[in-house]
């Protein structure tokens, strides 16, 4: 059964520019890496054209599911019960760009940081805020259908004394022939 899509994210494509910008400053601090910007800037853009295009974020019902990677492919599936916060970061560099990055964090996750990160969301406050209030929406469902089972449970606990209460009666039935 597949869930329904809340909202699907898309990527700005100014990514590309902030990873290249990136690697110049890195490029440019070591001085080995000035001769490489020859080969290295129109590789670059074709491996971040294919990075860009494989990287992906859809918000469903339930869970967020993020895919990436070209060689190395990764899809991973958060229930949204299991966020414990969103973090949008930006930085220097990011303002100039206008893009921001998204931080997941999970109940239970064993390591320091964020689980998923993603840069350049378009509308990135919106996904945020998506996520949260869809997260917030399974909550209440969660809350309301537990309590209904403590409302099974207490009708069960009063079936059982009942129970308890006719076979005492039974017994000492039984016991007075």
């Amino acid at each position: 059964m597949a869930e329904r899509i809340i909202l699907e994210a898309t990527f700005n494509p100014a990514v590309k520019r902030y990873w290249l910008v990136s690697l110049l400053l890195f490029s440019t601090l070591i001085v080995i890496g000035i001769p490489f910007l020859i080969i290295s800037i129109p590789l670059f853009l074709v491996i971040s054209n294919r990075t860009l295009a494989a990287m992906s974020a859809t918000i469903t019902e339930r869970k967020l599911v993020v895919k990436r990677g070209i060689f190395h492919k990764e899809e991973k599936s958060i229930p949204l019960e299991k966020i414990t916060d969103v973090a949008m970061v930006q930085g220097p560099l990011m303002r100039v760009f206008n893009l921001y990055r998204l931080s997941f964090e999970t109940a239970g996750q064993s390591a320091q940081g964020a689980l998923v990160s993603l840069l350049g969301i378009d509308d990135a406050a919106n996904f945020r805020e998506t996520i949260l209030s869809q997260k917030d929406a399974i909550s209440v469902i969660g809350t309301s259908t537990s309590g209904q089972s403590e409302d099974k449970q207490s009708e069960m606990s009063v079936l059982i004394d009942s129970v308890k209460r006719i076979e005492g009666l039974l017994e000492a039935l039984l016991k007075e022939k």
